[in-house]
């Protein structure tokens, strides 16, 4: 499917109008404006605090209950249930007593809810996930006794099951190994030439030039917002 197929009436997945976030009295972000194009790799970049994981939740209706948002800060053009997050590691807990495949079922969590039946044909799909991110075979293991590598593979796993138009990440690669990196950003890449939009939060100036097509630069505020050009290398590893 093309990315033109996925639009309904060329309205863009997520489109931001003066979205404005404040916790308590400290403003995370404040009038950011413009929007997301169908099918594209949009990486968000820009120093430590300057809103990057808050835009995210922001999108992805995960903002703590604390927090101020802006009314119509966010317009989607497409149901949640079209939509996958992928917090960032820390927020994870890889001790869970869950085995690997268990947890790349989560993946249908939102069709079949949380006490829907999983099917034999869903459990073939969930190998066939592992098999695609690079762990055959390793379903019966749990997670605990997974390398971070290997547990962002199982994450990504999930996420080929929800099959989402729109995919969030945040910081998908940090503290991860150079060989789980560039496979899951050749995984990005497919999910691009499907047609699904994908936003992620990077540290790493070269992934960006290498693999993203479009930038946001944040600093609290939208510094810069479009189409990458070569000569934004300087600025985006400074904003990283």
């Amino acid at each position: 499917m093309k990315a033109s197929d996925r639009a309904p009436c060329g309205q863009p997945p997520v489109t931001l109008q003066h979205l404005s976030v404040h916790y308590r009295k400290a403003c995370a972000l404040q009038d950011v404006s413009g929007h997301f194009a169908w099918g594209s790799l949009t990486a968000v970049v820009g120093r430590n605090g300057s809103g990057k994981s808050t835009l995210l939740k922001s999108i992805a209706g995960r903002l703590p209950a604390h927090a101020v948002c802006s009314a119509q800060g966010v317009q989607l053009a497409l149901p949640l249930q079209k939509m996958a997050y992928l917090a960032q590691r820390s927020e994870l807990d890889p001790r869970f007593p869950i085995s690997v495949l268990d947890c790349t079922l989560q993946g249908y969590w939102q069709r079949i809810g949380a006490f829907g039946r999983i099917t034999a044909d869903m459990q073939a799909s969930a190998r066939d996930a592992l098999h695609t991110v690079g762990l055959p075979g390793a379903g019966p293991h749990r997670l605990e006794a997974l390398s971070v590598g290997q547990l962002q593979r199982v994450l990504f796993a999930r996420l080929l099951l929800q099959d989402a138009e729109l995919i969030l990440l945040d910081e998908p690669f940090s503290a991860v190994d150079a060989q789980t990196t560039e496979d899951l950003l050749a995984l990005l890449q497919l999910w691009q030439q499907q047609g699904r939009t994908v936003i992620a939060v990077l540290h790493d100036a070269q992934q960006v030039e290498r693999y993203f097509s479009h930038t946001l630069v944040l600093d609290g505020k939208a510094v810069s917002w479009g189409e990458r050009t070569p000569t934004q290398g300087m600025a985006l590893q400074v904003a990283a």
